[in-house]
């Protein structure tokens, strides 16, 4: 992925294009795991004439097409003068969930849940929110399934009109526990580029691959010297894992290695894992990672063929290899977020959030 060649806006209510080619600059946009992504630029107040409607924050759409693709796609939220220019800000499509509570309660029938799919129910609330008069921005959910359910016979999900429930806030409980499904925001153009497709990317057991085909690396492809943290916080090398049931009955593996260091002990709660095989390799992946000190969480890359921009995706595993007076690092780091700054000094450039990569099972997408 090279410059952006276009910013686009598109009004949110009658879906008629705007602006074919927003002269932004210091565009900065990317995605993130189980978030909405964001997306910030500055527009000269002698263009902004040129642009009225984008002083219509909540009712914009805005993309970034690059090499004829489009990269992103959400919201505009805020617009606002700042100094000598026009600020504006954006989030990708889940953040419209945000702003829409369930009135109606258990997303309009289609709840209360009892061992529900988590994917099912982000289903539910997304159709939810589109069914309401003038509340369809045209998001489409995978049809992902999933084993990870809520609710049960004796402790029923619900969503209750008369708590005011944020639709936003559901999807990322939902998305939050142990063992539970992955999403990104994603846009694309549709296949006779007429029109744009808004998709909620499901992924179970998780988002993502394992790259073999691209690498992050000191000298090659990252251009600066990455912070390195050693912290004990995290560090175990004892996991209990604890499954379902309740009492006495509660499944329980426990991962546990003598290493020479003093014993620290993390506990997993994973309620919807009955079985004592997943459970067990479970607890040992969660201590592999946990008994490793040293992490490298971001990273800023260049566009080479080490890993061209838009090869990756959020939720991807990347070899990763950081080099310097400090430290000498290597191992899978999963992308967790990314940022294309697209005017940075010397050429664009990709801030890329990692995690460890150990901790996360594979699975379809």
């Amino acid at each position: 992925m090279s410059v952006p060649d276009r910013v686009l806006t598109q009004n949110a209510f009658t879906g008629e294009w705007q602006a074919l080619a927003l002269p932004l600059t210091d565009l900065e946009y990317g995605d993130e795991l189980n978030g909405p992504g964001s997306l910030s630029g500055k527009l000269s107040p002698r263009l902004l004439s040129q642009y009225p409607t984008l002083a219509d924050p909540g009712n914009t759409f805005i993309y970034v097409e690059s090499a004829g693709q489009l990269r992103w796609g959400g919201l505009i939220w805020d617009v606002r003068s700042q100094g000598s220019e026009y600020a504006i800000e954006a989030a990708g499509w889940s953040s419209y969930l945000e702003h829409r509570y369930d009135l109606d309660g258990e997303h309009g029938g289609r709840g209360p849940y009892t061992y529900a799919d988590r994917c099912q129910v982000i289903r539910n609330i997304w159709a939810y929110a589109q069914s309401i008069t003038d509340g369809n921005i045209g998001v489409t959910v995978d049809a992902t399934t999933s084993t990870s359910t809520v609710g049960t016979p004796d402790d029923v999900y619900h969503s209750n009109f008369w708590e005011n429930p944020v639709l936003g806030s559901q999807v990322d409980d939902l998305v939050s526990a142990d063992a539970s499904p992955d999403y990104t925001c994603t846009t694309a153009w549709s296949a006779d580029k007429t029109s744009v497709v808004k998709r909620i990317k499901l992924g179970w057991p998780r988002l993502g691959a394992r790259r073999t085909d691209i690498t992050f690396t000191s000298g090659v492809n990252i251009i600066d010297d990455p912070e390195v943290i050693l912290a004990a916080d995290e560090y175990a090398q004892v996991v209990v894992a604890s499954g379902a049931g309740d009492g006495r009955a509660k499944r329980r593996q426990i991962s546990a290695v003598r290493n020479s260091r003093l014993r620290l002990e993390y506990a997993l709660d994973l309620p919807d894992i009955s079985g004592n095989d997943v459970l067990a390799a479970r607890a040992a992946a969660e201590r592999t990672w946990r008994q490793t000190l040293g992490s490298v969480e971001e990273i800023t890359i260049r566009d080479t063929s080490a890993a061209r921009f838009g090869s990756w995706q959020v939720g991807d595993d990347v070899f990763t290899r950081v080099h310097n007076a400090w430290t000498d690092y290597t191992g899978w780091c999963r992308i967790t977020g990314w940022t294309v700054k697209t005017t940075a000094t010397g050429g664009p450039q990709a801030v890329i959030s990692l995690k460890p990569a150990a901790s996360f099972q594979y699975g379809g997408v």
